[in-house]
């Protein structure tokens, strides 16, 4: 099955990171965001891999290329102009479909999400579906009995409260939602829940974090190696 990874994005957040290269060329761990990428989908026998590129493309092509030295196939489709996340992908649609069944689906991930999740646990949920994760505190938390101490909990869970989680799966039909220019998280999936065609698959217990700041930099190295180790 083709997975599509979105990598065009500015990454504006993570300057000055991302004067010289786009966001998903951040190293982790010494290696970069878009590698562990492609390392957990192989995982999971995914090897078909086409990158939508705009933002300092050529760091990305030259690292990846044709993927043949990740075990993988791997070709890009330029933007050259902005067209956001949904746009981007409706500008692949034409080779997203010569490369893939017809009559099958694909998935798409954020090209600056770590996860260890199953993806073929989303694409069983249905033909447009998405991952979610729980929403976690950004502060520790502090338990007491009374006006003692208890407890101290990192970042905790907010109990039964969900993110998206950038990781989805999209029958070809996803082309009829997506804008020429926008963004999928603000114009389609709106509009998917609108017609009642939106799918969720819950993952409560795998690794997931996106880049978003230099915190999640710093951070992240403390965690990924065991992860992906296993």
């Amino acid at each position: 099955m083709i997975t599509v990874i979105l990598a065009g994005g500015l990454g504006k957040r993570l300057r000055p990171l991302t004067t010289d290269r786009p966001k998903p060329m951040i190293e982790i761990k010494d290696t970069p965001i878009i590698e562990w990428q492609v390392n957990w989908l192989k995982k999971f026998g995914i090897t078909d891999i086409i990158i939508l590129v705009g933002h300092l493309k050529e760091k990305i092509k030259h690292h990846l290329a044709d993927g043949k030295k990740f075990g993988v196939n791997i070709s890009y489709i330029e933007e050259h102009i902005p067209l956001g996340t949904g746009g981007a992908l409706k500008n692949a649609k034409d080779k997203i479909i010569q490369n893939g069944n017809r009559n099958s689906g694909f998935f798409v991930i954020n090209g600056d999400i770590l996860t260890d999740l199953d993806p073929f646990t989303i694409s069983a949920k249905g033909s447009m579906a998405l991952a979610l994760v729980p929403l976690k505190s950004t502060f520790g938390i502090v338990e007491t009995k009374g006006d003692l101490v208890s407890k101290f909990v990192e970042k905790p869970s907010i109990n039964d409260m969900w993110v998206n989680a950038g990781v989805y799966y999209f029958s070809n039909e996803i082309f009829d939602y997506l804008p020429d220019k926008g963004n999928i998280e603000t114009i389609t999936l709106p509009l998917l829940v609108e017609k009642q065609k939106l799918m969720a698959k819950k993952f409560s217990n795998n690794y997931w974090r996106s880049i978003d700041s230099h915190k999640d930099v710093e951070e992240a190295p403390r965690e990924i190696e065991h992860i992906f180790r296993k």
